[in-house]
């Protein structure tokens, strides 16, 4: 019997992604329109984004504890964060999580070491670019990374927040990410990590100068691949 993944969700889109990911690919290992049970949970943004605009990382984890007791009472074997940006706040959740998690940073890494990538661009939220979650995981890995400039963080960071997690998708933001990511290639990234779950919605190998790492599939797929693997704990 499949594990019942726990979605702890942060932001509607990069979350319904995720969602939607594994409920679609499910298919592939386990027949015609199967996939594992899934359950989610969210607090209000608002909440994530009061606490992260003054960095605290100690608040974030109790929004994030809070989800994970619901999911564990509601079944779930282990748990997924379809947002990287919370992510920084895994050091106070993990010690007092009530089942284990998947952190999409290492999946991300581990990918990008697979594929044979030795320079990963990185994209996100101001908050996730100011942190440690990917260089940390990126160099566990042995390979490089780059940051955006300043410039680039703020211009990126007001398209997810006012557009992104909003449900809007203009010609102008591909423009901007594009440029993001060619001046990352020019300095020497083979890859750009796409490190905000919503990016994904505007970009992908497709209009990218770079090859993309897209953090919510590849969450999905590990845990899809995890909850169809492992033995169920029920």
């Amino acid at each position: 019997m499949p594990q019942h993944i726990g979605i702890v969700a942060c932001s509607a889109e990069g979350a319904a992604l995720c969602y939607k990911t594994i409920c679609v690919e499910g298919a592939g290992p386990m027949g015609p329109h199967a996939h594992p049970e899934v359950s989610m949970h969210t607090h209000s943004l608002a909440d994530y984004v009061e606490r992260l605009d003054r960095g605290d990382r100690a608040g974030v984890a109790e929004l994030m504890l809070s989800s994970a007791g619901k999911l564990a009472r509601a079944g779930a074997d282990f748990l997924i964060c379809p947002d990287n940006t919370i992510h920084q706040a895994m050091v106070h959740v993990l010690p007092r999580s009530p089942l284990p998690w998947l952190h999409i940073a290492e999946v991300v890494a581990a990918e990008a070491a697979a594929r044979g990538y030795r320079k990963l661009g990185i994209t996100g939220t101001r908050w996730l670019i100011d942190s440690e979650v990917y260089p940390q995981k990126i160099e566990a890995q042995g390979l490089a990374w780059l940051r955006p400039t300043d410039a680039e963080r703020d211009e990126t960071n007001r398209i997810i927040m006012d557009e992104l997690v909003q449900g809007v998708f203009t010609a102008e933001a591909v423009a901007a990410y594009r440029r993001v990511m060619g001046r990352m290639k020019k300095e020497g990234c083979d890859a750009v990590i796409l490190g905000c779950t919503e990016i994904p919605l505007i970009m992908n190998d497709g209009n990218s100068p770079l090859p993309t790492l897209d953090s919510t599939r590849l969450l999905a797929r590990a845990a899809l691949k995890r909850a169809v693997t492992a033995p169920s704990g029920r």
